[in-house]
């Protein structure tokens, strides 16, 4: 079982106590905001979705982490990679993504939980491409995405439901020259 541990985080696999916690997240509509169709989930929803991300991690061999806070226990919400089916345009691809409660916005454990991520599919799963997808006007997720050295490839709009999004990518050889010169 992988588990990555930053300077205020640890990124794990998720487990029951956290369903109710992700479930208290997405039937919060500002964190939803930008998410899919932008509506909240049910919390039968809400656990589909974390068994479907406990799936992926046996299909794929990587997934969406859980990222708790070490100094409390608390769940934050998740960071880690997906492959992205809601939009065919951009596969095969690997999507690195994240979603927070809103209590932890604006701390930079967006940020903070993306990059181990990042570094994890780079460098341990061996991924040559990652992409983040943004709805466009998301801006913070697009600020996120600009710390991770993430540029973007396109715009395009997602085929069911017809939302204008923003795809960044960052290829294998631009990480690891960005990690060399943070190096040197």
């Amino acid at each position: 079982m992988v588990t990555i541990e930053t300077s205020r985080l640890i990124l794990r696999r998720w487990r029951e106590s956290d369903v109710p916690v992700m479930g208290e997240v997405h039937a919060d509509p500002e964190v939803m905001r930008w998410i899919g169709d932008r509506r909240v989930l049910s919390p039968e929803l809400s656990r589909a979705a974390i068994e479907r991300w406990e799936r992926a991690w046996e299909d794929e061999g990587f997934g969406l982490f859980a990222v708790e806070l070490r100094e409390t226990g608390e769940l934050a919400g998740f960071a880690g990679l997906a492959v992205p089916l809601f939009l065919p345009e951009v596969l095969p691809a690997v999507e690195i993504g994240w979603r927070l409660g809103r209590s932890f916005w604006g701390r930079g454990i967006a940020t903070e939980a993306a990059t181990a991520a990042l570094r994890f599919g780079f460098e341990d799963c061996g991924l040559e491409r990652v992409v983040s997808i943004a709805q466009i006007g998301n801006t913070a997720s697009e600020r996120v995405m600009a710390k991770l050295g993430l540029r973007v490839e396109r715009e395009t709009t997602v085929p069911g439901n017809g939302n204008a999004v923003r795809v960044h990518e960052l290829t294998r050889a631009r990480y690891l020259a960005r990690e060399s010169d943070r190096e040197s």
